[in-house]
């Protein structure tokens, strides 16, 4: 994460909080990771240099055209001072920087198969027990853990899947 993308994420907190817009700002930014992520011809538009300013804003506007004024505000000042580029890093550290005002943060689950209700509710229990922090949970889907689980919070990680076991498995026996 660049310096540069977490000034701009500080300073957008910042106006956030002065309007009281900390949570609007903050779905905005869970839209354009989200955005970002999935459309590889955005992503090139951004960081394309051949790609004029004028028609990278244009772009932005449309694609995120139901955000709030202050993510509008973010697109002109990226544009203005040709850092485009760093939006989506912009909008992870904003999340960040908001989960930590809010006390909470984000715990990535993978699993073989999607988390059920029952099942969520214990994650964030045994987040909570480990960090005393409340937790959002992101569940990411891999078959190759077969089963089982692997948490990440933080810097925290907890592999209990089937996977990583068969390897430990392996090689205790190929020693």
């Amino acid at each position: 994460m660049s310096r540069a993308a977490i000034r701009y994420a500080k300073a957008v907190l910042s106006l956030a909080q002065d309007k009281n817009a900390t949570e609007d700002v903050q779905k905005d930014m869970r839209d354009i990771i989200a955005t970002i992520d999935s459309s590889s011809d955005l992503k090139m538009v951004l960081n394309s240099p051949l790609i004029k300013s004028e028609v990278k804003l244009a772009s932005l506007r449309e694609v995120f055209k139901n955000t709030g004024d202050l993510t509008k505000k973010l697109f002109d000042i990226l544009i203005e001072n040709k850092r485009v580029n760093l939006l989506e890093d912009v909008a992870k550290q904003y999340i960040v920087l908001f989960d930590q005002l809010n006390n909470t943060q984000l715990a990535t689950v993978t699993t073989a198969v999607p988390l059920d209700k029952a099942l969520s509710t214990l994650v964030l229990a045994k987040v909570k027990e480990l960090t005393g922090n409340e937790a959002t949970i992101e569940n990411v889907i891999d078959e190759s853990i077969i089963g089982g689980f692997i948490l990440r919070v933080g810097d925290l990680q907890y592999n209990a899947s089937i996977a990583n076991k068969l390897t430990s498995l392996k090689r205790e026996l190929s020693n």
